[in-house]
């Protein structure tokens, strides 16, 4: 999450998720008509949400071919 976008969506939260799809900003401005601090609220989450989402990384395990489970029969 950039500082332009944190400040972009105290200013006016819906601009600041414009890119993460129209769900998401629908969201954020019906919160924003709601009120103002549902709105930077919602927009700090989403915004949250996908840093965390770009962040995780999958683990992995060592594969060893000579050992057999149940579905290699």
């Amino acid at each position: 999450m950039s500082l332009f976008r944190v400040i972009l969506s105290i200013i006016f939260p819906p601009l600041a998720v414009l890119d993460k799809g129209c769900g998401s900003v629908l969201i954020v401005l019906l919160l924003t008509l709601a009120g103002w601090i549902p709105g930077v609220i919602g927009a700090l989450v989403i915004l949250n949400k996908d840093s965390r989402e770009r962040d995780y990384q999958e683990p992995t395990y060592p594969t060893y071919p000579s050992k057999r489970t149940r579905c290699d029969y």
